[in-house]
């Protein structure tokens, strides 16, 4: 990859080349391909090399006590409220330089725009990069931005790696102190709104022509886990009507989960992504399946319904086929609904800069800001990514898309100071 001149001002394709540095060692666990999971080498070293790019940006930097990365560039008035720019900086193992991380570099390029005007608002203006969006290390996700969001609820801290290092030991190893996670929490009276930038991890914005995309809401997501279970038996001499061949069940369990996504609106989507084979050797006939079931829509009503006739089919291909079906629902994520208000101000900041309509869109996936909308009103900017590839090596941006990125990002700002989205920050302690 030939890399492209940094600028020394504010810019998109600075934005990408600081991406590009952060996608190899010492940014990374692994010499051989990107691997940034939460507490690691790779995170520590990203974090130093982030604060020290907030610090040129015009900002203070720090770490909070869930080790996420914090920047905050002063309103005109002390200890304002904060409109909070961020995404994540973690990253899935052999993953792209800029799934979550675009979204960190374009927040800190955004406030590094004001600044080098000398524009201050009547809000602070904060950057955070996220520590654990994708849950690459603990079998959770999303722990930091819950801890910020003040969401944890009951949520167990006493979480072991793989390796079996556990949760406290890898935030002391950042000088951080289990007991104190929560402390990471933010008062709703402290920020103002959230604003995520985000490459789209799709292909629609590439295939209609569109630099940018706004986000009307991110999808709501049920992930079920079935377990199919038959009778194991030779291959040779098992005759065929006789059997109950787990697999072949499941296989027509999976072709039922994909019709009946496929047969609802546009937004509605149904995955089976993992499957697992007992005994799983060529000359038995499998006597055990498991398999993952994934299912998103951007509206509660129309996941629940795909549900609900998935699980009304596959109870009976597993009793036509003599099999034995266990379903049980292991992660129930509501759909989550942009801020209408700040949705219309992304869409003519957008507008304003690319001169046409913007693309509205679902998010299929699911971002930091589904925890953040919790705390504050949320908006996210989509940016179109190279052949819809996000999650591998592949993933890639067009310098040019991350600088109208920028320009409406800034647009947005000046749109949020204007319209009075943000007037409450303009009163003194006093005044409020």
């Amino acid at each position: 990859m030939v890399k492209m001149p940094v600028r020394e001002t504010a810019s998109g394709p600075r934005a990408v080349v600081r991406c590009d540095d952060l996608g190899v060692a010492p940014y990374s666990d692994s010499d051989d391909y990107l691997f940034r999971p939460y507490l690691g080498a790779g995170h520590a070293a990203t974090l130093d090399r982030i604060a020290a790019w907030m610090t040129e940006a015009g900002m203070t930097a720090r770490v909070d006590a869930a080790g996420n990365i914090v920047g905050r560039y002063e309103g005109r008035h002390p200890d304002a409220p904060a409109l909070v720019i961020g995404s994540h900086v973690d990253s899935v193992r052999d993953g792209g330089r800029y799934d979550g991380m675009l979204g960190v570099m374009l927040g800190i390029e955004t406030v590094a725009w004001f600044a080098e005007r000398g524009h201050r608002f009547a809000f602070a203006i904060e950057v955070v990069g996220f520590g654990d969006e994708e849950g690459s290390r603990f079998p959770v996700s999303m722990l930091a931005t819950r801890a910020v969001a003040g969401v944890l609820g009951d949520q167990d801290l006493a979480l072991v790696d793989a390796a079996g290092v556990g949760l406290a030991e890898a935030l002391d190893g950042f000088g951080l102190d289990v007991a104190r996670f929560a402390d990471a929490g933010r008062k709703r009276e402290d920020i103002l709104a959230y604003v995520e930038a985000h490459i789209e991890q799709g292909p629609v914005l590439e295939a209609e022509g569109h630099a940018l995309g706004v986000v009307s809401a991110i999808a709501a997501q049920y992930r079920f886990r079935a377990v199919v279970t038959g009778v194991a038996g030779h291959a040779g001499t098992m005759a065929m009507r006789l059997r109950h061949d787990a697999l072949a069940a499941a296989a027509e369990m999976v072709l039922a989960v994909e019709r009946i996504g496929g047969a609802g609106p546009e937004d509605l989507v149904a995955t089976v992504g993992r499957m697992e084979v007992g005994p799983g050797v060529p000359n038995v006939v499998p006597g055990a399946v498991t398999f993952s079931i994934d299912i998103r829509a951007g509206v509660d009503a129309v996941r629940d319904r795909a549900a609900e006739a998935i699980q009304a089919a596959l109870p009976e291909i597993a009793a036509r086929r003599g099999v034995g079906l266990d379903l049980t629902l292991q992660q129930d994520l509501p759909a989550t609904p942009c801020d209408s208000g700040l949705s219309a101000l992304m869409a003519d900041a957008v507008s304003e800069v690319t001169g046409a309509a913007p693309r509205v869109l679902v998010s299929g996936a699911g971002h930091d800001a589904m925890v953040m909308a919790r705390l504050a009103p949320v908006s996210m900017l989509f940016l179109r990514c190279r052949g819809g590839i996000s999650h591998n090596p592949a993933e890639a941006v067009e310098a040019e898309d991350v600088q109208v990125a920028l320009e409406a990002m800034t647009a947005f700002v000046i749109r949020f100071e204007q319209t009075g989205a943000g007037a409450g920050a303009a009163l003194t302690q006093e005044e409020r």
